[in-house]
């Protein structure tokens, strides 16, 4: 059958952590105390506070916003490096 309403890439954004976590391939629950959740936590932190903006100045909900440009980095959750900076 095929489903021409499947979607593989994320379309908007979200305001729900569990969502923004899936698209990395991430659950809330493999969320620790350690350097890299909290890199992961913090980029969350970061991402909502610029859908927030972009709704507001927009005036559009979050699924009619895609980040692009210097904001695409905080679409996808991820932490990597050595000193756990936020490197997508």
């Amino acid at each position: 059958m095929n489903n021409s309403n499947f979607l593989s890439e994320p379309v908007g954004e979200t305001t729900e952590v569990e969502i923004w976590l899936a698209r990395a391939g991430l659950k809330f629950a493999d969320l620790g105390n350690d350097p890299k959740s909290a890199a992961i936590k913090m980029q969350w932190r970061e991402y909502q506070a610029t859908v927030y903006r972009c709704c507001m100045v927009l005036h559009l909900p979050p699924a009619a916003i895609q980040l692009s440009g210097v904001y695409a980095h905080l679409r996808i959750p991820c932490a990597t490096g050595q000193n756990f900076e936020i490197n997508c």
